[in-house]
């Protein structure tokens, strides 16, 4: 099972913000000023990625529903990134 899209973006904030205290306990802007811009490239790309997973979790139904145990559908997965990424 997955982790929660909430539990995953706060283990993110929390090794941003301890190293973000640090850099600012210390005095370093320009540090801090690279972590801020890095956080956001970071919680940006890391939104996407879990918009393919629950992309892909919810796209097709698994196989077992249809009486193949093997799990989910990887043609119906690389349909799915291929529509996700034509929207861009």
């Amino acid at each position: 099972m997955p982790r929660p899209r909430d539990r995953v973006l706060q283990n993110l904030e929390a090794i941003y913000r301890a190293a973000y205290d640090r850099a600012k306990t210390a005095g370093d802007q320009a540090r801090m000023a690279d972590l801020d811009a890095a956080y956001q490239r970071e919680q940006l790309l890391l939104e996407v990625l879990l918009d393919i997973r629950d992309a892909l979790t919810t796209a097709a139904p698994p196989r077992e529903s249809r009486g193949d145990p093997a799990g989910s559908d990887p043609i119906a997965a690389l349909e799915t990134i291929h529509r996700i990424t034509k929207l861009r």
